[in-house]
């Protein structure tokens, strides 16, 4: 049996098409799903820089520059954001694949599947902290569908929020997603299944508030 990777079928059909992965003895198209998503990661990523979304201190510091400078160093910024766009698409796609399947032996092929899905619900929150920032002027790190507004409220600890307003509503369906196939589809317990999803999406909570925090440094630095 031969499964073609689609997009958005697997959230779709989440029962069904997992169902349909594990018995699959190949996986066609998915080197074709991930250009695509990466490609929809870094028009994103773009947009929102476009727009201005994390650019503070790119504005603070406009009336320093010359107005070629100021336009210059905002061009310098949505490429550099669609660069690290698709660095974070090949990151979400390849390493968590990578880390399953040492973990659980299921085929890696199956796992970027998984992955992909994975990305289209990150992305879709990326998309929907625009308006949030825009129209509400909220960072992502205080998104209303994240844990962070409520750190907020608790301490003004830089990393401390960041690393909660990396936790979201979002965060949490891909976990039970990720570990509800693994457990169901691979020989390993279920509770080890659990454990390790779980762990490593906190390694991915602590690096993110770590890069959220050196971020500002590096924009400030670098435009400043």
């Amino acid at each position: 049996m031969t499964y073609y990777a689609r997009l958005f079928r697997m959230i779709s059909q989440t029962k069904d098409e997992s169902f349909r992965l594990n018995k699959a003895e190949e996986v066609k198209g998915i080197w074709k799903i991930t250009v695509i998503l990466s490609l929809i990661s870094m028009v994103i990523y773009g947009i929102m820089a476009f727009l201005g979304v994390g650019s503070e201190e790119i504005s603070k510091n406009g009336l320093l520059l010359s107005s070629a400078d100021f336009e210059a160093s905002k061009l310098w910024f949505v490429l550099g954001r669609m660069f690290y766009g698709l660095l974070f698409a090949a990151i979400v796609i390849f390493l968590p694949s990578l880390l399953f399947y040492l973990l659980t032996g299921v085929p890696y092929k199956k796992l970027v599947v998984i992955q992909h899905t994975a990305l289209i619900v990150v992305l879709v929150e990326r998309l929907l902290w625009i308006p949030l920032a825009l129209f509400a002027g909220l960072s992502w790190y205080v998104s209303p569908l994240s844990f962070g507004i409520i750190a907020s409220y608790i301490t003004s600890i830089p990393w401390f929020v960041y690393f909660f307003g990396a936790i979201s509503l979002f965060q949490l369906w891909i976990i039970y997603f990720q570990a509800n196939f693994l457990a169901k589809y691979s020989d390993v317990r279920s509770r080890f299944v659990w454990l390790n999803v779980i762990l490593i999406h906190f390694l991915g909570w602590v690096m993110a508030s770590v890069i959220a925090n050196v971020d500002e440094y590096i924009i400030s630095g670098w435009f400043g």
